[in-house]
């Protein structure tokens, strides 16, 4: 710790006695929405100097001479929309890129408006949508470079009250979100990635290779499947063309390089790729963690612009993570021994590997994606934490998948549109040997199988939108139809037909109405489609099929002259078919916020839910070297339990508050703050007469819940407040950046469930029995709540 206080300073020192302010670039390229087709005679401001510039007839402009700092950028054209970006940061280490589309006038202009909105509706999507710049996602406080974190500031974005990645969106589970990265799926962007659902403790994608992100809370567009409550679109930026370049960042949990070049002399090919590698562990084990943690993930894109109408890019995203006990603890106290007693060691491994050909025509173009993307889960525990004893728990399962799609874009007229068609091959193996102490049984149950399948999967979708009347109104009507292999009812098409229809209207006032209404549909998770019992049945293939859930959304929204907006939706959420598993009688929408495997047991599709309420948004973009968010949700999110009552699911907080602000100083200080607050998380108590039995212990699982009182306790409300301070200094030919983030600083306690535990012997391994009954143990809870702050003193260093 001292070594790496010491290369800091030495660093700031340096970069402090040697910084000179330089003089910036910004390269700028402009198309068509819908179509791709270059704007000529754009035109370009930097807000705040006198520079600018006009696009070429490749939609191509260069500005130079601007002064190193963070700038908006206004955009505007004869017979476009005009349109603003934020947070441009101009450096001279590198030049900065804008790629960006301008939405085609409804009626001819007489003259270029250089008032842009600085809130532009996606046509497709107009409601329930925000885009997130890379600048904002680097310097939001708490969110230490990790998306994850970034999008807990927005209105409808639940999470847990410690420091994982999981994401409830208006009331649904972490399972029902999607990823896409420059169009590709993946399946989780975490390590230590819950299987069956999306969440974990830490990101994997370098932020530094985003260029922005559009986060959707519903109207999905036709063109994103599989979803129900959230979809994430990452856009990458590209490898520079000019140079050689490269970012160092250290921070307190791990470091990671990243470089960037042409690939010819032409500049008509550029690479990213980026290394990271964790030191958690080596903090664990200094504060005696009982758990050891370590990651490593790699990344890389590869663009190719094999002629003016054709492109190639290449992905690939990967990580491995190891989790291994801390079995050298001397005299452990009860919760470490507790964590020793419960815990399995871990290895993960994931990987996506992906391309997408690009042809442009004169108004529209082809795309095909083709990836391949994998996730290898392996838990294994023995007796005592003794490799030499007996396996008590051995878990081992493989995802892959290979996916195509194609897509067809253009604009016609009025008419933009977007159609195509998918298929998917999947293979999914599960090898698991556990004792599972059931709800419904009153004594330990050997679960042991060996499943192993493989699926076909389909699909079709459209798309059409248009702005009408000048911008009066926006239309957007998609479909999409969803199949599979798995079973005769999943094969038919029609039964997962996903319409969806979106309205937006302007008022006089700069006040637009937004709606939506749609279906969507989600196929159950591969833990649960391959399940077997002792038979070696897939006991649930006849008795599931596609979940589908109803969205409603209405919204009012006004934007002010400042680059602010003020929002109000209001949102409905109908859930069908979801998973109810039959060991625990549970809804499998509750489940899904921690770590390990969700939904592996026999279950049937048969439960139903609702998600319902309002948000409010004020959002500042940067004005005046001022910016910030401010969110309020209020909502209820219930499934039906065993009875077929609604009861609380255990996403349903009813109260999400998140203020977010931050000022830019003089000679490139900046600071933020973020503050939380959430209501009490519902969690179900435990059933001591059967978690005390002898005959059903297991010290893997030594609290067994009652489902009967399913969410029918909360624990306290939780709130914390982060912190962030950032220094930076623009030199010739490099840039550095040194930030101080603080998560929690005021070191708030974050409510906990309480921990059923054994009161155990002096050798922490056996149960003291009870003195008034034989068959019974004794028992305690453990502490329910904690104060952690998570400091992080980082820097970035490019060039």
């Amino acid at each position: 710790m001292k070594t790496r206080i010491i290369v800091v300073s030495i660093l700031f020192h340096i970069a402090f006695l040697v910084s000179t302010y330089a003089q910036g670039v910004l390269e700028v390229k402009i198309s068509e929405s819908g179509s791709n087709k270059p704007i000529e005679l754009a035109n370009i401001q930097i807000e705040g100097t006198t520079s600018g510039g006009v696009t070429d007839e490749k939609g191509e402009t260069e500005v130079k001479d601007i002064p190193p700092g963070t700038y908006n950028i206004k955009i505007s054209c004869l017979g476009y929309q005009p349109k603003s970006v934020f947070e441009i940061e101009i450096t001279k280490g590198k030049p900065a890129v804008i790629v960006t589309e301008l939405s085609p006038a409804a009626t001819d202009l007489k003259e270029v408006e250089i008032k842009a909105n600085p809130f532009v509706k996606n046509e497709e999507s107009p409601v329930s949508v925000r885009t997130i710049g890379i600048n904002e996602i680097q310097r939001s406080p708490g969110g230490n470079r990790d998306i994850s974190k970034v999008v807990q500031s927005l209105p409808g974005v639940g999470f847990s009250g410690g420091f994982r990645n999981d994401l409830y969106i208006r009331g649904g589970s972490p399972a029902e979100n999607k990823f896409y990265i420059d169009g590709i799926e993946i399946p989780n962007i975490n390590h230590f990635a819950t299987q069956g659902s999306t969440g974990g403790p830490n990101g994997l994608i370098n932020v530094d290779f985003i260029r922005e992100v559009n986060f959707y809370s519903s109207a999905f567009p036709s063109n994103r499947g599989n979803a129900l409550s959230s979809v994430m679109d990452i856009r990458l930026r590209d490898g520079r063309d000019d140079r050689f370049g490269g970012t160092f960042t250290i921070g307190s949990s791990d470091f990671a390089v990243s470089i960037e070049s042409p690939l010819n002399k032409k500049k008509t090919a550029t690479m990213l790729a980026s290394v990271r590698y964790s030191y958690l562990q080596l903090l664990f084990k200094a504060l005696k963690l009982p758990f050891l943690p370590t990651y490593t993930d790699a990344q890389a894109k590869v663009k190719w612009k094999i002629t003016p109408k054709d492109e190639l890019v290449f992905l690939f995203l990967g990580a491995y993570d190891v989790n291994v006990l801390n079995t050298k603890i001397k005299n452990p106290d009860e919760s470490q021994q507790y964590l020793l007693n419960l815990l399995p060691e871990q290895t993960q491994l994931t990987y996506m590997l992906g391309g997408k050909y690009t042809h442009y025509f004169e108004n529209s173009y082809l795309q095909v994606f083709l990836s391949r993307n994998m996730l290898v889960n392996k838990f294994n525990k023995w007796q005592d934490n003794d490799k030499s004893k007996e396996k008590i728990t051995e878990y081992g399962s493989t995802e892959a998948e290979n996916k195509l799609r194609i897509e067809y874009s253009g604009r016609k007229g009025i008419l933009k549109y977007n159609a195509g068609v998918n298929y998917e091959f999947a293979r999914y193996t599960n090898r698991s040997s556990f004792l599972d102490a059931q709800f419904t049984q009153q004594q330990l149950v050997k679960v042991d199988f060996d499943s192993k399948f493989n699926m076909h999967k389909y699909g079709a979708f459209a798309n059409v939108s248009s702005t009408l009347f000048d911008d009066l109104v926006i239309l957007g009507f998609g479909i999409r139809f969803d199949g599979n292999n798995y079973n005769k009812k999943m094969a038919e098409l029609w039964r997962q037909a996903s319409p969806r229809l979106s309205v937006s209207i302007k008022m006089p006032e700069n006040i637009r109405i937004n709606m939506n209404a749609g279906y969507y549909h989600q196929l159950p998770s591969y833990t649960i489609l391959g399940y077997e019992d002792s038979t070696g049945s897939l006991v649930n293939k006849e008795r599931l099929t596609y979940m589908r859930n109803v969205h409603a959304v209405l919204g009012i929204e006004y934007t002010t002259p400042i680059n602010s907006r003020i929002s109000v939706e209001g949102f409905y959420k109908r859930y069908y078919n979801v998973p109810f598993m039959l060991d625990n009688n549970i809804s499998v929408a509750n489940q899904g916020g921690g770590f390990g495997v969700v939904g592996n047991g026999p279950a049937k599709s048969t439960s139903e839910g609702r998600s319902y309420g309002m948000e409010f948004l004020f959002e500042q973009k940067l004005y005046k070297g001022f910016y910030g968010i401010v969110s309020y949700t209020l909502f209820w999110s219930q499934f039906k339990d065993a009875n077929d009552n609604f009861v609380s699911s255990s996403w349903d907080t009813r109260h999400i508050i998140s203020l977010t602000g931050g000022k830019k100083f003089k000679r490139n200080w900046e600071i933020g703050l973020r503050y939380r607050i959430q209501g009490g998380s519902p969690y179900t108590p435990y059933d001591i007469a059967a978690s005390t039995l002898y005959t059903r212990y297991n010290p893997s699982n030594p609290g067994i819940l009652d489902y009967n009182n399913i969410n029918s306790a909360r624990v306290k409300w939780f709130h914390s407040a982060d912190i962030r301070v950032t220094k930076k200094w623009y030199l010739k030919k490099w840039s550095f950046e040194l930030y101080l983030d603080v998560q929690n600083f005021y070191l708030s306690q974050v409510p906990q469930v309480p921990i059923f535990s054994p009161v155990y012997d002096t050798d922490g391994k056996t149960p003291l029995q009870d003195t008034n009954d034989a068959s019974r143990f004794q028992y305690k809870y453990l502490g329910s709540s904690r104060a952690l702050p998570l400091p992080t003193l980082g820097v970035v260093i490019t060039y």
